[in-house]
């Protein structure tokens, strides 16, 4: 889609005149003149890395105690610190930090007691204890006020990969998953291990696919379920009976499902495990299909598939609180990770299946039913916020239905809260709700909505507004202490016309010391997201951190365009056999807007950056300076160059597939990719260009940007390779982190800093 510069009303990307005979030699001459903005009262990118980074809580079978992972990483003693708060959910600010030298993750086992799995010796993990006297949280602890007791161990699991773990109090059922080989005996996996290990070549030989799955090749491991009993015994300490049963042995079921399940595949009753799992049928790489299935936890009797056989992908699949109800997410389409999720409810006294929220334009992400089964609470993101709503529960229906008929208080969820991201959804005991909640402005805290008698009540009698009794508590404040005086903005929310006529979100970001009526004064960046099915939502990332650009003198614009989720099913489908198309007009409409409501912006001086598919994106204005963004320097980390290449090297070809509208040697594909791949306009590449990757990115190889640096480099264009040889798509490391985002600023800093030249 091409536009006439009188219509886009932008300066055009102005080409170099002269081509430097040397970019990499024109790269060269800055590298030792930036340095970050820091001082005490900047929230610079080594702040960033070094700050807290709170987990979600969770919270024991009382609802009177959180537990909340917790790190801190230091530069100076380069180590990342592991430790868990303990959180009083009835009194306010009440806390105690545990340190845990050694890692690993934490579960309750009854009211004051909590385990902590760590690695152990050879091939297995221990199971450690902790005893907590909640009357003493908040105490500053000393010999005599000691809050917490450290036991040993109660516990071996012979596996070092054991994680994801659900214990039931009331049963001593502890469910967790551990990687296995198909014979599923984690008895065997040390002694194959061995073999492997010592098998006398590196060859790795496939068959079918995946042969490598987002950062890692593939082995004849995978992950499942296995159970255990915790007993207290009459001192008072735990034990285990170390008699694992493997439910899933035999099935050809991996749960939970990689690369990024959890313990949201999986829940567990006082008798059962519900699971999602792919069809082990169907060629991985190519499908997304997921089914459900049921299964006693002492592996007394094989699975049954709840699913009806006709879905896509499935994700957090829960038992209601009595066992007789299975709720989960459910999408229509196999092929497509990104369809609208749909609740679904499996009535397991009637065998009755039903999709209960058919009407309803968003995608839950979690689920949790009521302790009195009468609700079903969720997570949801709706226009840029991930926010709390609840749902009654409908009687069931006669017989299986996808569309059954409902009031619409049965299948148009409630908001409870409007604004920030929530996370880690859990209905407790005494009418309340525990989550926690991040911003632009603060990583998690710890929440409690209380009253839901109340809340429930005037949902029942129709209210679609029930702020007045919604009451929503902050407990903690991890991070208050460390951004005091930082200054961070919190975002505005701006709206305009798209592609599609309907209104498209952005948001605005003010940099540090602006000051209304300022003309021309700041430099400003775009950022462009990932997915593309995904959204720039108001929440903390460690990542992409608006706020580090702000703190660094930039004003940031971040817009939604097509393709993005949170606004409604029909704008995230819009961008499929379209990635050059409706999102540009999006982008352009809203860079138009971003400058014409804040003079402050110098347009002279703006870049752009994006990764995934803002990569791609980045790519793509590089070869159309016809969009008039006037950029004077692009950021692309792991995106899209060669499209067509992409098709064929990507690791989950469902979603090349799906994109591009079939495998790329299909007619249909064919003609899309050549309108769409940004390799295909290189002849038009102008604007100096930063090109970030790590080699362990299978999702889209490093080879991407080695060949955009190419062009880059042969057509004379400033520009610079920056690759982290450890790193998948995402830079994790917290020194590799640091490493981005100098590589980033001092890069852009050349071309838009106040010291660039003009």
């Amino acid at each position: 889609m091409r536009f006439s510069l009188a219509f886009l009303g932008l300066s055009t990307q102005v080409p170099l005149q002269q081509p430097p005979s040397s970019p990499t030699n024109a790269m060269a001459q800055k590298s030792t003149e930036f340095s970050f903005k820091e001082g005490s009262d900047v929230f610079a990118p080594k702040n960033l890395v070094e700050l807290g980074r709170p987990g979600t809580a969770v919270a024991n079978a009382a609802g009177n105690l959180a537990l909340v992972p917790f790190s801190k990483y230091s530069f100076e003693d380069k180590k990342n610190k592991k430790s868990v708060f303990v959180v009083s959910l009835d009194s306010a600010g009440k806390s105690v930090e545990i340190p845990l030298e050694n890692g690993g993750e934490s579960f309750w086992l009854s009211e004051n007691t909590f385990a902590h799995v760590v690695e152990g010796e050879g091939h297995s993990s221990d199971i450690l204890t902790y005893n907590v006297d909640s009357t003493l949280l908040g105490v500053q602890s000393d010999e005599e006020t000691q809050s917490y007791t450290a036991h040993g161990v109660i516990g071996t699991i012979p596996s070092k990969t054991a994680s994801n773990f659900r214990f039931n109090q009331h049963t001593g059922n502890l469910v967790f998953s551990a990687s296995v080989y198909p014979d599923g005996n984690l008895s065997t996996v040390a002694e194959q291990d061995e073999q492997w290990e010592t098998r006398g070549t590196t060859a790795l030989v496939y068959d079918e696919t995946y042969e490598r799955h987002w950062d890692t090749w593939a082995s004849k491991k995978g992950s499942q379920l296995f159970s255990v009993k915790l007993t207290q015994g009459q001192s008072g300490l735990w034990e285990s009976n170390n008699d694992f049963k493997s439910p899933l042995q035999g099935t050809k079921h991996y749960s939970p499902v990689e690369p990024f399940g959890g313990q949201d595949d999986f829940d567990v009753s006082t008798t059962h495990i519900v699971y999602t799992t792919k069809d082990p049928v169907l060629p991985l790489a190519w499908h997304t299909k997921q089914d459900v299935f049921i299964v006693p936890i002492d592996a007394t009797e094989t699975p049954t598939e709840l699913t009806s056989g006709k879905q896509g992908a499935i994700h957090s699949p829960v038992f209601n609180t009595q066992g007789t109800k299975v709720a989960w997410l459910e999408l229509d389409k196999d092929g497509y990770e990104a369809d609208r999720a749909k609740i679904v409810i499996y009535d397991l006294s009637t065998t009755v299946r039903f999709t209960i929220t058919q009407p309803w334009d968003r995608s839950p992400d979690s689920l949790s039913f009521s302790k009195d089964d009468t609700f079903i609470y969720l997570t949801a993101g709706d226009e840029a916020k991930v926010k709390v709503f609840a749902l009654p529960v409908p009687p069931t229906p006669s017989s299986s239905t996808t569309h059954p008929k409902l009031d619409s208080k049965y299948s148009i969820p409630v908001a409870l809260t409007h604004s920030k991201a929530a996370s880690g959804l859990q209905t407790l005991p005494g009418d309340k709700i525990l989550f926690s909640q991040s911003s632009f402005t603060s990583p998690n805290d710890v929440y409690v909505i209380r009253g839901l008698k109340s809340v429930e009540k005037a949902i029942l009698a129709g209210s679609k507004d029930i702020t007045r009794v919604t009451v929503v508590e902050k407990l903690t404040d991890f991070s208050g202490a460390d951004l005091k005086d930082k200054g961070l903005s919190e975002g505005e929310e701006f709206w305009f016309k798209g592609a599609l006529g309907k209104d498209v979100q952005g948001w605005s970001l003010k940099p540090k010391g602006w000051k209304a009526g300022e003309v021309k004064k700041w430099p400003a960046i775009l950022l462009i997201h990932g997915g593309p099915q995904g959204a720039w939502e108001d929440q903390w990332s460690t990542r992409w951190n608006p706020n580090i650009f702000t703190q660094q003198g930039y004003f940031v614009i971040m817009i939604n365009p097509t393709g993005s989720t949170t606004f409604g099913q029909e704008l995230t489908d819009a961008i499929a056999k379209d990635w050059g198309g409706k999102p540009f007009v999006d982008m352009i409409n809203g860079w138009k807007q971003a400058l014409k409501a804040h003079p402050e912006i110098d347009a002279d001086r703006t870049v752009a950056a994006g990764a995934s598919w803002g990569g791609y994106a980045i790519n793509w204005i590089q070869g159309h300076p016809e969009f008039g963004f006037g950029f004077k320097a692009l950021v692309c980390h792991d995106g899209v160059f060669d499209a067509s290449y992409n098709g064929y090297s990507t690791d989950e070809l469902f979603f090349f597939n799906h994109e591009w509208g079939g495998r790329p040697w299909d007619p249909e594909s064919k003609e899309i990719l050549e309108k769409f791949s940004p390799a295909n306009f290189v002849h038009k590449w102008s604007t100096p260009q930063l090109l970030i990757h790590g080699s362990k990115d299978y999702r889209l190889p490093e080879t991407e940007s080695i060949g955009a640096f190419h062009a880059l480099q042969q057509l004379g264009i400033p520009s610079r390779l920056v690759v982290f040889p450890d790193e998948n798509h995402w830079v994790l490391d917290h020194g590799n982190s640091l490493k981005w985002h100098y590589e980033v600023f001092r890069f852009i800093d050349q071309f838009v800093g106040n010291n660039a030249t003009k």
